[in-house]
Parts: C-alpha cells; structure tokens; sequence
C-alpha cells in the first residue's frame, strides 16, 4: 500500500472516477444526452480537473508511479482551470469512453502495491 500522502490522492481519484461512471450511466450512455446536459458537463470538467490535480501531486511526491496518461491528465486539468472555454464536450466524452476505465485500472494496481 502506497504510503498515506499518496493514498489519500488515490482515493480521491476512485472517488471521482466513480462519479464519473454514475455521469455515464445517468446519461445512459449516450453522448447526445450527456452534451446537452450542462450539469452532467460541468460535472466532468470538474472531476477531471480533480483527477488531474491528484495526478500531479502523486507524481511530484513519488515520480516512480507511472500513470500512462499523467502528461495529459494534468495538462487538461491546466486547459480547463485556464481554458475553460475551449473544452469541448466530445473530447469529455471520449475521455470519459476511452481513459477513464485504463486510469481506474492503473489506479487500482497502484493502490495495491
């Protein structure tokens, strides 16, 4: 087990994931539901923003954890803190169809170690 700094980080990060599926599955995964649903929306963007930050704290305290993903994690954490605006809904979604489940899977391991 990771130690507790960390650990706090990485159940922070299977917290928001798990918001994040029940976005998916309210939206009954269907991206022109999610889209037009601005609160389900702002939910990502904000949950992700929370992800990227835990990403970029796990890695300053520990470089030796490897998330495949933590470059792009943290550098749309910065896009929505900075560039909110630009942040289009299709891109949450694929984030969300695609990433998601390859970061609770690294996640997991990490907490198990």
């Amino acid at each position: 087990m990771p130690p507790s700094k960390i650990l706090k980080f990485i159940l922070d990060i299977e917290s928001v994931i798990q918001e994040l599926e029940q976005v998916i599955e309210i939206n009954s995964r269907d991206y022109s539901k999610f889209s037009s649903n601005f609160m389900a929306v702002r939910t990502v963007e904000r949950d992700l923003e929370i992800v990227g930050e835990a990403v970029r704290k796990i890695t300053l305290l520990d470089p030796t954890i490897k998330i495949s993903s933590s470059k792009h994690i943290i550098g749309l954490r910065n896009m929505i803190v900075h560039a909110y605006d630009s942040i289009d809904p299709t891109t949450l979604w694929k984030i969300l169809m695609k990433d998601l489940p390859i970061l609770k899977e690294e996640i997991r391991n990490i907490k198990n170690k």
